[in-house]
Order: structure tokens, then C-alpha cells, then sequence
């Protein structure tokens, strides 16, 4: 099970990475009505998803070695923190996109979180949160 979570974790933030800084302009897209989109701020929207595209290259980075390297961590405890590290990664993600998918169920919101790719991405994140908090439940147990 462990693997597997981190094989998950892996792709998912190595996709996030992709997406924000690779691909930066698709992120932006996700996010700015196409009405929107001659604006300055599509620009910087899309130029600072490079910003958080960083952060999910290192913690997909993180999970590959750490499944690389399994017996570097011999104590539960550790695996467990390492897992609720990953939890609060996907879980912030997550956690910010509750408000505006609140605002979204009123007509309302900054984007459609509950829609197409931003849904499958706010179920993912809530999925991936989950799963690595109960695995460092388990862990510390």
C-alpha cells in the first residue's frame, strides 16, 4: 500500500508541475473566463503557476526517492510523518479550493471549481489527502 501511495503521490505532483510550469498557460486557462483572457492579469496568473509548479516538482521529487529508498526510513513513526507531510500538501490544495466550489453551488466563485478538469482535480487532491492520512494513521499506530 505504501508504494502505491507514493507512485500516486509521484505522478500527481509531477502532473501538477507539468501543468502549472510547463504548461502554464493551460493552468491560467483553467482559472480566467475566456472573456478575461486579453487581460494583464491572465499574464501573471500564468507566469506565477511556474511558482507553484516548483513546489509540486519537489515533493514529486520527495516521493520518488523516498520510493527508491524504502529501508532508509526503518521506524513506522517516520513513514508516518513523511505521510502526513503529503497529506497536508493535497489536503491544502484541496482545502483552498472549498470555499469557491461553496461559492460555485451559489452561482458564484472566482472559477468553476466543480466542473470538468478543476473537479477532477479537487476530487484527486481531496483523494490523495485522504489516502496518505490514513496511511500515517496506520503508520503511527
Amino acid at each position: 500500500m505504501l508504494e502505491l501511495v507514493l507512485v500516486l503521490n509521484a505522478l500527481w505532483f509531477a502532473m501538477g508541475f507539468n501543468v502549472f510550469s510547463i504548461r502554464n498557460k493551460i493552468f491560467a486557462k483553467l482559472l480566467v473566463p475566456r472573456e478575461q483572457r486579453d487581460t494583464p492579469v491572465f499574464d501573471v496568473l500564468a507566469a506565477s503557476g511556474r511558482f507553484l509548479g516548483g513546489f509540486n516538482l519537489a515533493f514529486s521529487i520527495l516521493n520518488i526517492l523516498l520510493l527508491l529508498n524504502l529501508s532508509t526510513f526503518p521506524d513506522d513513526t517516520q513513514w508516518s510523518i513523511l505521510l502526513f507531510v503529503n497529506a497536508i500538501a493535497h489536503g491544502t490544495q484541496w482545502a483552498f479550493n472549498v470555499p469557491v466550489a461553496l461559492a460555485n453551488l451559489r452561482g458564484e466563485g472566482i472559477w468553476q471549481v466543480l466542473k470538468g478538469t478543476m473537479l477532477f482535480i479537487f476530487i484527486t487532491d481531496f483523494s490523495l489527502a485522504v489516502w496518505n492520512a490514513v496511511l500515517a494513521a496506520i503508520y503511527f499506530i
